[in-house]
C-alpha cells in the first residue's frame, strides 16, 4: 500500500501528546500532491487507503481512526478513541470524541460535542451548540442543532428534527418528521413520531406516544400510558396520564388533568367552557365520574 501522506516538522502539543502537520504524498480526490493537511499525532490516526483527510486546522489524537472518505478540517477536535469513517464530515469547531462513532454521510460542525458511545449515522446534520452524548444514537436525515441535547439511550432518526433548547434522553425515540423544540424534554421510554410537534415547555415522558398530527404544547405534561395522535392539541397547564387517549381534532386547554379517558371528539377543551360541551355526551359520565369533587358536582346536576 503507497503512502498518501508524510510529516513534516512542524507540530504542536496538545495534552502533552505531540501532534505533526501533514502533507499529501500524491494526488486523491481534491487533495493535490505536496498539500499540507492538519495535525495528527501518528499514522494509525488517519489511514493511508481510500480519500480521508485531516485538512486546515483540525487535530486529530490519542487513539482516533479516521479511516474511508472521512474528512476532518476547519478547527474541528478529534480525539480519545472515535472513530471517523465513510462519507462523515467534521468541521468547524465541532468535538468528537470518546468512544464516539461518526459514519456514513454525517455532518458534524459549527460548535457541535460528539462525545461518550454516542453514534452519528446516515446522512445526519449535527451543528449549532448540539451536543450528543451517552449511548444516543441519531441517524437517518435527522438533524440536531441549535442548542438541543440527545443523550442518555435515546435514538433519533428518520426526518426528525431536535432543535432550540430541546432536550431528548433516556430511551426516548423521535422518529418520522417529528420536531421538537424550545424547551420541550421528551424522555424515559416516550415515543414522539409521524408529523407530531412537542414544543415551548412540554414535556412528555414514561410510555407515552404522540404521533400522527399531534401537536403538545405550552406547559403540558404527557406521562403514563398516555397516547395523543391524529389532530389532537393540547396546551397550557394540561396533564394527560394513565392510559388517556386524545385524538381525532380534539383540543385540550388550560388547567386540565386528564387520566384513563378517551377523548375523540371536536370540542376546545377549555376548562370553563369545554366541559359543558364535554356533558352533552351522557354516554361518558361513568368514565368521568370520580376524577374529581367539582367534575362530579356538574354529571349530578346533569343527571337531575
Amino acid at each position: 500500500m503507497a503512502e498518501k501522506y508524510e510529516f513534516i516538522q512542524n507540530s504542536i502539543k496538545i495534552d502533552n501528546r505531540t501532534l505533526y502537520q501533514i502533507r499529501a504524498l500524491k494526488n486523491f480526490d481534491s487533495v493535490k500532491k505536496g498539500d499540507l493537511g492538519g495535525f495528527i499525532e501518528s499514522e494509525k490516526n488517519l489511514s493511508h487507503e481510500e480519500n480521508c483527510w485531516v485538512s486546515e486546522n483540525a487535530h486529530v489524537y490519542d487513539n482516533v481512526q479516521v479511516y474511508g472518505n472521512a474528512r476532518v478540517f476547519g478547527d474541528a477536535y478529534v480525539y480519545g478513541d472515535a472513530k471517523v469513517s465513510g462519507n462523515t464530515q467534521v468541521y468547524g469547531n465541532a468535538e468528537v470524541y470518546g468512544n464516539a462513532q461518526v459514519f456514513g454521510d454525517a455532518r458534524v460542525y459549527e460548535n457541535t460535542l460528539v462525545s461518550e458511545n454516542a453514534k452519528i449515522s446516515g446522512y445526519t446534520w449535527i451543528f449549532g451548540n448540539a451536543q450528543v452524548f451517552g449511548n444516543a444514537h441519531v441517524y437517518g436525515n435527522a438533524r440536531v442543532c441549535e442548542n438541543a441535547w440527545v443523550y442518555g439511550n435515546a435514538q433519533v432518526s428518520a426526518n426528525a428534527w431536535i432543535f432550540k433548547k430541546a432536550r431528548v434522553y433516556g430511551n426516548a425515540w423521535v422518529y418520522g418528521n417529528a420536531r421538537i423544540y424550545d424547551n420541550a424534554y421528551v424522555y424515559d421510554n416516550a415515543h414522539v413520531y409521524n408529523n407530531a410537534e412537542i414544543f415551548n415547555n412540554a414535556k412528555v415522558y414514561e410510555d407515552v406516544q404522540v404521533y400522527e398530527n399531534a401537536k403538545v404544547y405550552e406547559n403540558t405534561r404527557i406521562f403514563g400510558n398516555a397516547h395523543v395522535y391524529g389532530n389532537a392539541r393540547v396546551s397550557g397547564n394540561v396533564h394527560v396520564y394513565g392510559n388517556a387517549h386524545v385524538f381525532d381534532n380534539a383540543q385540550i386547554s388550560g388547567d386540565v388533568c386528564l387520566g384513563y379517558i378517551p377523548i375523540n371528539f371536536n370540542c376546545d377543551f377549555d376548562p370553563y367552557e369545554s366541559f359543558k360541551k364535554i356533558l352533552d355526551h351522557k354516554e361518558i359520565f361513568p368514565i368521568l365520574l370520580g376524577i374529581d369533587p367539582g367534575l362530579d358536582k356538574m354529571i349530578s346536576e346533569r343527571l337531575r
